[in-house]
């Protein structure tokens, strides 16, 4: 069977070269357009739909002002952005509003159906470029944690102490004074900005840093 495929852009030919892209696969096809943000909506409502593929620049609003809604109505419903945009201006921000996949208009004879075909069968489709962009996000988010910024040594006491350990436990098994392991431990509250071991023990579990 078929999946049923709406696409809205506001100019004729680029869904006109949409359709032909798509239709090189026999199991992808359009069944409905909408020039407008509109005209979308009442297409949603009036049929089942597989996937909308929707132009970022659309007359009547922002296409990521209409994807926010379509993910709020129908959350379940994949998205594909197509734009002439690259994804540094825009791809970050589509995929975080809920877009299955973001693709440049420029890429679309060659990357449409691949891209598609990823978004149905459950995947996101995303270019080699904005998956670097994304990896480096990531990254950076990640240096944003505040563990992050504890040495190997303060990571490993913090634990210790988050499973319920003494001071003269952890000097024990670390070879240690227990002078010692209180000097990380009030390093280790400096650098989380925190006040207390049962603070650190929240922190830890919130963050899967132990098992419990």
């Amino acid at each position: 069977m078929s999946k049923k495929i709406l696409i809205a852009d506001d100019h004729a030919i680029v869904r006109e070269g949409i359709k032909q892209v798509l239709a090189e696969d026999k199991n992808l096809k359009v069944s409905g357009e909408a020039a407008t943000i509109k005209e979308l909506f009442t297409l949603l409502d009036k049929d089942k739909w597989d996937i909308v593929i929707l132009d970022i620049n659309m007359p009547d609003k922002s296409g990521l002002e209409a994807l926010k809604e379509i993910k709020n109505q129908y959350p379940h419903l994949p998205v594909l952005i197509l734009s002439m945009y690259g994804e540094e201006q825009y791809g970050i921000r589509a995929l975080k509003a809920g877009a299955s996949g973001y693709l440049k208009k420029v890429s679309a004879p060659e990357e449409l159906v691949k891209a598609v075909d990823k978004i149905l069968n459950g995947g996101k489709y995303v270019s080699p470029a904005l998956g670097e962009k994304l990896v480096e996000i990531l990254v950076a988010e990640q240096d944003h944690v505040p563990h992050e910024k504890l040495s190997d040594r303060e990571l490993q006491i913090l634990c210790m102490i988050a499973s319920g350990k003494s001071a003269d436990k952890i000097a024990e098994e670390l070879f240690l004074s227990v002078h010692t392991i209180y000097s990380y431990r009030n390093r280790i509250l400096e650098k989380m900005k925190m006040k207390s071991n049962v603070e650190l023990t929240q922190y830890a579990i919130r963050n899967n840093l132990i098992s419990i």
